[in-house]
């Protein structure tokens, strides 16, 4: 591949007419990545240095490469022509990103970045000396399927003089300073067995790093597409990963990016280097009982304990039929595990392909939101005696191979809606989940479902928790039209949830396709009662009025108001908050989670909580994760969490400590008594 790569550049140097043509052809004339070579300071010192930048700046679905540009693409080259007394060190690149392209990794700049150099006067070049800088400049522009070799000759005119700075050339170079790699002060040791690389980094307990990765500068040291682990061990940050091919025993020099364009420039020798902590039976033990117990507690939100109602109800028609009970019950469990399972493997399989998402991902998309409201709008129908739908009913007809699959389907639409939200026990739990190998991460969600499954398991195979149910009689059909209204309630939090994440079209849009459905729903309830059939007319036509509502959703979200509830979270905000002194009580929220709303509703939006909060002059800073946002989600991870809530509070001069997931007002104002 690194051959193949040399001999592109050679061609593309030797045909630059061709290439020319070629990006023509692609961009009319104009470069996918435009450049600009812009000075720090346009009177530089004699006997100073001074500092110099390429300005990229890629088109919207475009690329620049890092100067390894890892399995595939090419970094940029120059060839200067300077005047007399005046050098340019070698080129300084930011902290790169990754980009994964059919299994080949790419080290990658998806937005405006700043390549800067140092530029030298020599001490004996006298003022006001005109000092023409002029470059040659060749890169490659990509986007995920095509190439475009691009060029420019750039010039600066500069003037031998005081070194003065403007103060807005001066934050331009600053914030292209901010992403490159620091130097780091110790040096690294690496070892390398059965084609495995393992690297000690030393790095401060007590120092932040999240989305860490190895950049090698040279080829050898690592395969670049293969997965990092890494894993703290004191002062110490172990990575391990798949090692290169044609590495000697020399010293290596590597990137090691701690944040978004963060990073520290480190040297590697051949050492000894400890193993990796491996992931002990009792965390995994932990976590799984974390994950257990908020299932259990999942089947109290409204929008599962109806069904768990009707569950209960058909066991009571089963009486002693203790084949029918646990058949059925083994099923519903089935339909459980499985549906959490498939929402876990899903989340961990997006995570690996670079996506930036946590816990309840699928709560973020609108159009999942419109399919539930859809769901649950049939369930409250079928509750309220509209129309009579076997699959959540109880019937006779459930006996057998149908009540089975009508209760595998329950359950998993049982998991599908009661999941999102990280109750007790369960954020810790889903945050293990995603650090911890497949396999052990797999159980975590297997018993999330478990414990969800636990209450209707426990029914039916023990008989005296059956005997304690009532009796079938008329108070039956009672308790389904009671049970009916949680149901429409939970219709309605999605209707609002629709409207939080598009505005108030998507609510228009939500009810007209909520309120066809009824229509259709209530057409088929009338010819139920004459004995005649229906349901896969109506069936097919609501999954046409879902598709055709999917398609005519607002696609942006609306324009976020000034929040009363407190600062939009920012993390450099928060820094500077930190640095003042200032205490600040952050908290992170969504609007489809019950846990955090209850915690809004009890304990933080009251207002002796509020006064208490103003009185001692603590900013609250306020994380929506409604939405799906990356820098949430990466701040999320690099606290342990998965999901919401996430309750921090940073008194002056201290570290973040983490509240409790169930907050009460005489929490918080503790907090500042």
């Amino acid at each position: 591949m690194r051959i193949f790569h040399v001999l592109l550049m050679t061609m593309l140097l030797l045909f630059a007419p061709a290439a020319a043509r070629a990006q023509g052809a692609f961009g009319g004339g104009a470069p996918h990545i435009a450049a600009e070579l812009r000075a720090e300071s346009a009177a530089p010192q004699p006997g100073k240095d001074a500092a110099i930048a390429f300005s990229m700046t890629p088109e919207p679905g475009w690329h620049g490469y890092w100067q390894n540009p890892g399995d595939a693409g090419l970094g940029m080259t120059v060839k200067w022509t300077l005047p007399k007394g005046v050098a340019i060190g070698p080129l300084r690149y930011p902290v790169p990103e990754t980009l994964l392209i059919s299994g080949l990794m790419n080290h990658v700049y998806e937005g405006p970045y700043g390549v800067l150099a140092k530029l030298t006067v020599a001490p004996d070049v006298p003022l006001g000396t005109k000092l023409p800088v002029r470059v040659r400049a060749d890169w490659l522009a990509c986007t995920d399927k095509v190439c475009v070799p691009e060029g420019a000759d750039l010039a600066l005119d500069l003037v031998a003089g005081d070194g003065a700075i403007l103060p807005g050339g001066r934050a331009q170079f600053d914030g292209w300073r901010s992403h490159l790699p620091r130097p780091l002060g110790s040096e690294a040791s690496y070892a390398i067995a059965d084609g495995r690389l393992r690297l000690s980094v030393p790095f401060p307990a007590a120092a932040s790093a999240r989305d860490v990765h190895l950049f090698a500068l040279a080829d050898g040291l690592t395969r670049y597409a293969a997965s990092q682990s890494v894993t703290r061990q004191g002062d110490r940050l172990i990575i391990e990963t798949e090692a290169g091919q044609g590495l000697k025993s020399d010293p290596v020099q590597a990137v090691l990016r701690t944040g978004d364009h963060v990073g520290f420039l480190l040297t590697a020798r051949p050492g000894a280097v400890p193993a990796a902590r491996s992931v002990t039976a009792q965390t995994v033990l932990i976590a799984l009982g974390g994950a257990l117990l908020g299932g259990l507690l999942l089947n109290i939100m409204p929008c599962v304990f109806p069904i768990l109602g009707l569950k209960a109800m058909k066991l009571a028609r089963a009486g002693g039929d203790e084949r029918t009970v646990r058949r059925e019950a083994w099923a519903y469990s089935l339909g459980i595990i499985l549906t959490c399972l498939a929402l876990g493997g899903l989340l961990l399989g997006l995570r690996a392909a670079g996506a930036a998402v946590g816990w309840a991902f699928q709560l973020q998309d609108p159009r999942i939101i419109l399919l539930l409201l859809l769901l649950v709008t049939a369930i409250t129908l079928n509750l309220a005696g509209l129309f009579e739908l076997s699959a959540f009913g109880g019937g006779d007809r459930l006996a057998g191979k149908g009540g089975a699959t009508g209760a595998f389907w329950t359950g998993a639409l049982v998991a599908f809606v009661a999941t999102p939200c990280t109750g007790p026990f369960m954020g810790a739990a889903m945050g293990a989940a995603l650090v911890l190998p497949i396999g052990a991460a797999l159980a975590i969600f297997a018993g999330l479902g478990l414990g969800l499954a636990l209450p209707f398991l426990a029914l039916a195979h023990i008989p005296a928790l059956r005997t304690r149910l009532p009796r079938p009689g008329p108070w039956m059909g009672r308790l389904q039209k009671i049970l009916a209204i949680p149901m429409a309630l939970t219709a309605l939090g999605l209707l609002w949830l629709l409207g939080q994440q598009r505005g108030v079209p998507a609510i228009l849009l939500g009810l007209c396709a909520a309120t066809a459905l009824a229509i259709g729903l209530w057409w088929l309830g009338r010819r139920q009662l004459h004995g005649r059939r229906g349901g896969l007319a109506v069936a097919c036509a609501a999954l046409i009025l879902f598709a055709g509502t999917a398609i005519l959703l607002p696609t942006h979200a609306p324009a976020a108001a000034a929040s009363e509830k407190g600062l939009p979270f920012d993390e450099a905000r928060l820094a500077s908050l930190r640095a003042a002194g200032k205490p600040v009580f952050l908290y992170f929220t969504a609007d489809w989670c019950l846990t955090c709303k209850a915690n809004e509703a009890a304990a933080i939006d009251r207002d002796e909580t509020r006064a208490a909060f103003e009185k001692a002059g603590v900013t609250v800073m306020v994380g929506d994760w409604t939405n799906a946002d990356p820098a949430i989600t990466r701040f999320l991870e690099a606290q342990g969490r998965s999901g919401v809530p996430l309750y921090l509070w940073y008194a002056p001069g201290r570290e973040a400590r983490t509240l409790p997931q169930l907050l009460t007002p005489a929490t918080l104002t503790a907090l500042v008594s």
